[in-house]
């Protein structure tokens, strides 16, 4: 059914969900055209062993108990033991049978009830409210750094988080790379070693490429779905501070901040972002990365950026002007 879609249709489809927009039905549009046939009440929802339940009609389950006041974590369309967990709940607070199912006498009273939380959505009200309580200084942050790996791109975006992780270290904080010079982890092994290590910030570093070589400038991209209401606060705010920290200290062009839904994205727990520095089908781009002293201004650029995350309104500063010599000065490290 789906190889019936024409190219125009794929790419309307993939626009919407937050994917890549190529037209062609890869294996993460082909997973989001199957979730997106579920709806709520199609079919009874219930925790199994891998691979979880996943869908439209999961993501609606949990975007309903969030309203409710029910804490099933981010909205991510998989019915996996968080999910669970506050199925159960719902069930005790309404006198349902409890047994974690979402079948017919569960969604009935889903519909029944009313939202009774407002101001915000929930998750994302926590996600923000964690990052406050963290506190300013970096020594008790665990920052995970993960170098793309794929072909001309392992060396330049593996030596830029070297070089983060170097003053991330200097600053107290906690910092894993998701691999090492030479070996090149799976995506789903680098989100399951993010999740094990209580992570409070995910950066995956990248190169981009384009048939255009005109093509140019640095994005970064946050967990975000239109289609489902739900995105990364915390997620966007970073996007929001590394995109404008690195265009204020360098001459990349600005290809702004955009919402994605990408596994890497998506299934990282903790606030998650990727940054694309730059194309390396792009001659000034590609000069610029190779420079060890535009690298270390990207490091700077990126750390600064982390900082100021955690930093209150009343003590952060103009973008582009602090530098890691004043958080030394400060004593931003206990």
């Amino acid at each position: 059914m789906h190889s019936q879609l024409s190219p125009d249709e794929i790419r309307s489809f993939q626009q919407e969900r937050g994917l890549n927009v190529t037209g062609l039905l890869d294996v993460a549009t082909e997973r989001a055209l199957e979730d997106a046939r579920w709806k709520l009440g199609d079919r009874s929802l219930y925790l199994q062993s891998s691979p979880f339940m996943h869908g439209d009609d999961v993501a609606a389950l949990q975007s309903r108990l969030t309203e409710m006041g029910f804490d099933c974590g981010r909205v991510d369309g998989i019915y996996g033991e968080r999910t669970e967990s506050a199925v159960k709940d719902f069930q005790k607070s309404v006198g349902a049978k409890v047994d974690g199912r979402c079948g017919p006498e569960t969604i009935i009273g889903l519909i029944r009830l009313t939202k009774i939380v407002s101001g915000g959505v929930p998750s994302q009200l926590r996600e923000s409210a964690a990052a406050r309580t963290r506190g300013p200084a970096l020594a008790n942050k665990v920052i995970v750094l993960d170098p793309g790996s794929n072909g001309d791109e392992s060396e330049i975006v593996y030596d830029i988080a070297v070089r983060i992780e170097g003053r991330l270290l200097a600053l107290g904080a906690s910092v894993f790379l998701t691999r090492g010079a030479k070996n090149a982890p799976s995506e789903s092994e680098r989100i399951a070693f993010t999740n094990t290590n209580a992570t409070d910030l995910f950066i995956s570093l990248h190169t981009d490429t384009h048939t255009n070589p005109s093509a140019q400038g640095v994005a970064t991209y946050f967990y975000g779905s239109d289609a489902h209401g739900v995105h990364s606060v915390v997620g966007e705010r970073f996007a929001s501070l590394v995109q404008r920290e690195i265009c204020a200290r360098t001459d990349f062009a600005n290809c702004r901040t955009h919402a994605m839904t990408w596994d890497l994205l998506r299934l990282t727990k903790a606030p998650a972002v990727r940054i694309d520095l730059g194309y390396k089908t792009n001659p000034g781009d590609i000069g610029r990365m190779s420079r060890p002293d535009f690298r270390d201004v990207i490091a700077e650029a990126l750390v600064i950026a982390i900082q100021r995350l955690y930093l209150a309104a009343e003590d952060d500063a103009k973008t582009g002007t602090l530098r890691i010599s004043d958080l030394r000065k400060a004593g931003i490290r206990r």
